[in-house]
C-alpha cells in the first residue's frame, strides 16, 4: 500500500504548481494540527484510498499527506471499530528510518459518513520508478555504490519487518513503493497494503486494488504468490519470501534501470532472465540471481543477504563511531560536536602513522571538515549508512494485526481487553538525574535505560519523599518499560540515587551503574 508519491496533480490531471486555490485549507483535524489542503497527491493504486491530499503539520511546520479511507456504511464500520483501532495503533509501533512514517490516525462518523483518516510521512523526491526514468531518460547508468547503499537500506527495512514476532510481510513490494529522498534517503511504503486487503477489504468502499493487478507490476511478485499450501492451508504471501523475489526484482532494475517488457504486456521471464545475464559484475549476478529462484525455500534472508559478499563490507571505524555517538546522543549536550570543534587547535595531530624506511605521516584536525562530520552524522542518524553487520536477531515488539488473517483475527478476538505487552528485553546500563523544584517539596527524575539490544529509553517523573523505589520500578515493569527481572536490579539502583538526593548530598546528583 502506497503511503505517500510525490507527484502533485491539478484536479484536470496535469503537474502544476501550487496556486492559492490548491493551499486553501479543507479541513482540519480534531487536535488542530493537521491542515488539509485541496492540492492533491498521486497516490497510486492504493486499496480503499478515496483520496490523498498535501496537508500541512502546523507543530513541525512541513508538508505530510492526508489519506482517508472511506467505508462502505456505518453499520459496516461499527462492526469493525473495534478492530480498525487496533491496526491502526499498531502501524504506529512500526518505527524504522527506512520506512515510511506514520503520524497519526482518526476516526470520522459524524453525518451519514464513515471514515478513517490517518496522516502519513510525504516523500517529496519521489519514487525510486521515477528516478530510474529520469536516469535512463539522460543516458546515464546506475552507480555500484549507489546500488549497494540503496540494497542495504531496502534490506534493513525489510529485516526489521521480517524479524517482528510474527513477522510482518510487504506483500506488495515494487519500484513504485520505494522512495528515495533528495540525500539518498531510501523508504518503502505499502508496508500495511495486506491490512486493507486481507483484514476488512469487504468494509472499505469500492474495490480492493493491487499493484499486482497491473500487468506493468506483476513481475515483481513470486510465482507461489497467492497460492494456497496444500499441508498448512496458509497462503504463499504469509512468507517472508515473497517480500526476497520482489525486492530481487527491484534490485536487478536498479541495477539495468529498467526490465523491457513488449507493449503493454507483464515482464516475461525470459526478459528477467536476459537483464540478469546482463549484469557485469558476477557477485551482483549472483545476488539478484538467488532472490529470485522458483523455489520459495532456496531463496535467502533479508538478513542473510545484508552479509552477501557484494554488499558485505568491514565497517569503518568513522561508521562506527557515528554510531557509537548517535546511540549515546542524550548523555551529550546538545551542540557538543560544534563546540568541541571550536576548541580544537586546528594544527594539531590526532594521528600519526610512523614507518622505518620512510617519513610517517601526520592527521591533523583541520584534515576533518566540521560541517561534513556535521553532514555524516545527519546522515547515519536518518538511517542512510545502516550498521547491519551487527544486527540483533532478537524480535522487535509485536505488531499484532499487521500479521494475522482475516480469519486468525476472528479466532483471537475476544471482548475482554488484550494483556499488557511485558518487556523482554535486558537493561544493560542505568543512569539518573534528580533536580529539586525551587522549594524543595519535590524532584524531577529523569531516566535513562541502555537496552541489551543498543537501544534507550528515557522516562522521566515528578518523585516526592514519600515515593518509595519498589513501587516506581513495579510501575516501570507493569507498563513494559522494563522486564520483570530488572525490577530488583531498577528498585537497588533507585534506592541508592533517591537516598543520596534526599540527603542532600547535592542539589543534582548523578549516578551510573553499569
Amino acid at each position: 500500500m502506497t503511503m505517500s508519491v510525490p507527484e502533485r496533480i491539478s484536479e484536470s490531471g496535469g503537474k502544476e504548481e501550487e496556486s492559492e486555490d490548491e493551499s486553501e485549507i479543507l479541513e482540519e483535524s480534531p487536535c488542530g494540527r493537521w491542515q488539509k489542503r485541496k492540492e492533491q497527491v498521486s497516490q497510486g493504486n492504493v486499496p480503499g484510498i478515496e483520496s490523498a491530499s498535501l496537508a500541512m503539520d502546523t507543530e513541525e511546520g512541513v508538508e505530510v499527506v492526508w489519506n482517508e479511507v472511506q467505508f462502505s456504511d456505518k453499520k459496516v464500520f461499527k462492526a469493525h471499530e473495534d478492530r480498525i483501532r487496533e491496526m491502526f495503533e499498531n502501524l504506529m509501533q512500526v518505527e524504522h528510518p527506512n520506512i515510511v512514517k506514520f503520524h497519526k490516525y482518526w476516526l470520522d462518523t459524524r453525518e451519514n459518513r464513515a471514515r478513517v483518516i490517518f496522516i502519513t510521512e510525504y516523500m517529496s523526491s519521489g519514487s525510486l520508478k521515477q528516478f530510474l526514468k529520469k536516469t535512463k531518460k539522460n543516458h546515464k547508468t546506475m552507480n555500484v555504490k549507489a546500488w549497494k547503499r540503496w540494497c542495504t537500506q531496502i534490506l534493513s527495512a525489510l529485516s526489521y519487518l521480517h524479524s517482528c514476532d510474527p513477522p510482518i510481510i510487504h506483500g506488495n513490494l515494487t519500484c513504485d513503493t520505494i522512495f528515495i529522498q533528495h540525500n539518498g534517503l531510501i523508504k518503502i511504503g505499502s508496508v500495511w497494503h495486506r491490512l486493507f486487503v486481507n483484514v476488512f477489504p469487504e468494509a472499505i468502499h469500492g474495490n480492493v486494488h493491487q499493484h499486482r493487478d497491473e500487468l506493468r507490476n506483476q513481475h515483481f511478485f513470486a510465482p507461489e504468490y497467492g497460492r494456497e499450501c496444500p499441508t498448512t492451508s496458509a497462503h504463499a504471501e504469509d512468507d517472508y519470501s515473497i517480500d526476497i523475489y520482489s525486492f530481487g526484482i527491484c534490485a536487478l532494475e536498479m541495477a539495468v534501470l529498467e526490465i523491457q517488457a513488449n507493449g503493454d504486456t507483464a515482464v516475461s521471464k525470459e526478459a528477467i532472465a536476459h537483464a540478469g545475464q546482463s549484469l557485469e559484475d558476477p557477485l551482483m549476478r549472483e545476488f539478484t540471481q538467488s532472490c529470485v529462484r522458483t523455489d520459495a525455500k532456496l531463496r535467502p534472508t533479508a538478513h542473510d543477504l545484508l552479509f552477501h559478499r557484494v554488499l558485505f563490507e568491514v565497517h569503518s571505524l568513522k561508521l562506527l563511531a557515528a554510531h557509537c555517538f548517535i546511540n549515546n546522543q542524550y548523555l551529550l549536550p546538545e551542540n557538543c560536536v560544534e563546540e568541541k570543534t571550536k576548541s580544537i587547535d586546528p594544527n594539531g595531530v590526532m594521528a600519526e602513522i610512523n614507518h622505518r624506511d620512510r617519513p610517517g605521516i601526520q592527521l591533523k584536525y583541520s584534515h576533518v571538515s566540521p560541517l561534513e562530520l556535521d553532514k555524516f552524522l545527519e546522515d547515519v542518524k536518518n538511517g542512510i549508512y545502516p550498521l547491519m553487520n551487527f544486527a540483533s536477531q532478537r524480535p522487535h515488539p509485536i505488531p499484532r494485526a499487521l500479521s494475522l488473517s482475516q480469519e486468525h483475527m476472528e479466532t483471537v478476538k475476544t471482548p475482554t481487553p488484550e494483556p499488557q505487552e511485558t518487556e523482554t528485553r535486558k537493561v544493560v546500563q542505568m543512569h539518573c538525574n534528580l533536580e529539586a523544584n525551587e522549594e524543595g517539596t519535590k524532584s524531577h527524575l529523569s531516566l535513562f535505560l541502555k537496552m541489551d539490544d543498543k537501544l534507550h529509553r528515557q522516562l522521566s517523573c515528578d518523585v516526592l519523599p514519600t515515593d518509595r523505589p519498589r513501587d516506581l520500578a513495579s510501575e516501570l515493569v507493569h507498563h513494559a518499560f522494563i522486564s520483570e527481572e530488572d525490577c530488583e536490579k531498577l528498585t537497588c539502583f533507585l534506592e541508592d540515587a533517591l537516598g543520596k538526593h534526599w540527603a542532600g548530598a547535592s542539589a543534582a546528583a548523578m549516578v551510573v551503574m553499569h
